[in-house]
């Protein structure tokens, strides 16, 4: 088990639910913007959300944003170790820093004690794109034995000036090195991760990125707080990372759907009735499964592990609990009346 590090409210490591981050795309110094955009992502299941503190002016709005954050913020610096001295003082929950770039010992030191006196965590954030040249060399390109090395002399860094609050991250934009990367922090250290596979691109791709990466990494309980890295809209990313979570059982705050493929005996518009099964529970908190299934004759066999059912077949289908059959429905009441039979078992929806 990793060791635990409090970001505000937030446990990460220590056996805590994983928590989920998303990165805030608006200008920092825009108070306004950026308060709206993470409330947005709080409302949208954020656990915590990082914000880029480039300059002076984004450092200034810290303060006022913080004031009225829903969830612990993280505070990005990069090059200038001035902004996370002034971040850490304006009540960052986390700082996310690369130690080697900001400019010498004598500037990490001054971050680890401002952090140390705010009580405020670091992330060492290792990216694949930008290790160190000697690690490139010796190791011939960013491997993660790379990474693990740059994040490590990172740790000796920031211990050698009494400072050991610390996440890490390793990531690059390859999903089999980033859990290579994973796996060989995992094994030489116990600090938490912050798990997530970087510049991983936009839409279904940077979908498939994640959940391959960080999948594969959760299931072997490698992996503390996550974030989805998404080209595009922030709010994108919580709802899949979320998802992610709930595939694998790892949140259960809400209805898993089954759903068979579609084949020859298939007489309905069966992705219609999965959608419109999925709008009645949407509001659904109840940890059950729910099957939508195109075959009277094999769905509820197939689908007898869940709670709840439908199977449809020409003009009716099959309302099913836990395999049980329990009458038929017109077709276009099946999704209407799986909400009511919920409902009826005392399940708010």
């Amino acid at each position: 088990m990793t060791k635990a590090i409090h970001a505000g409210s937030v446990t990460i490591g220590g056996g805590a639910p994983v928590s989920v981050q998303s990165m805030c795309n608006t200008k920092t110094e825009d108070v306004e913007a950026t308060v709206g955009q993470v409330k947005a992502l709080a409302a949208a299941g954020c656990d915590l959300v990082r914000l880029a503190v480039p300059s002076k002016e984004a450092a200034a709005a810290l303060r006022a944003i913080r004031e009225q954050s829903p969830v612990p913020l993280v505070a990005d610096i990069h090059f200038d170790y001035r902004l996370a001295v002034a971040a850490a003082e304006a009540g960052m929950d986390k700082i996310r820093i690369n130690p080697g770039n900001i400019g010498g010992e004598a500037n990490v030191e001054r971050v680890a004690a401002a952090c140390r006196a705010a009580g405020v965590p670091i992330r060492i954030g290792i990216n694949g794109g930008s290790l160190e040249k000697g690690l490139l060399a010796k190791y011939g390109g960013p491997t993660p034995e790379a990474m693990l090395e740059s994040a490590l002399g990172h740790v000796r860094l920031l211990n050698k000036f009494g400072f050991d609050d610390i996440c890490l991250s390793l990531k690059c934009s390859e999903v089999a090195a980033t859990v290579a990367a994973y796996e060989l922090a995992a094994e030489k250290t116990d600090y938490p991760l912050h798990i997530g596979v970087t510049e991983a691109g936009g839409g279904e791709m940077a979908v498939i990125k994640a959940a391959a990466g960080m999948g594969s990494l959760l299931l072997r309980g490698i992996g503390d707080t996550l974030r989805v890295s998404m080209t595009g809209d922030p709010l994108r990313e919580p709802e899949v990372g979320i998802e992610i979570l709930r595939a694998l059982g790892l949140r259960k705050d809400a209805p898993e759907f089954v759903a068979c493929p579609t084949c020859g005996r298939t007489e309905i518009d069966l992705e219609g009735l999965y959608l419109a099964v999925q709008e009645k529970l949407r509001g659904c908190r109840a940890p059950i499964r729910v099957a939508v299934m195109g075959c009277v004759v094999n769905g509820p066999g197939e689908a007898a592990a869940a709670d709840y059912g439908v199977a449809g077949g020409k003009d009716r289908g099959l309302l099913f609990r836990k395999g049980e059959k329990l009458r038929t429905v017109p077709f276009e009441g099946l999704a209407d009346a799986l909400a009511d039979l919920i409902r009826a078992d005392g399940i708010e929806i």
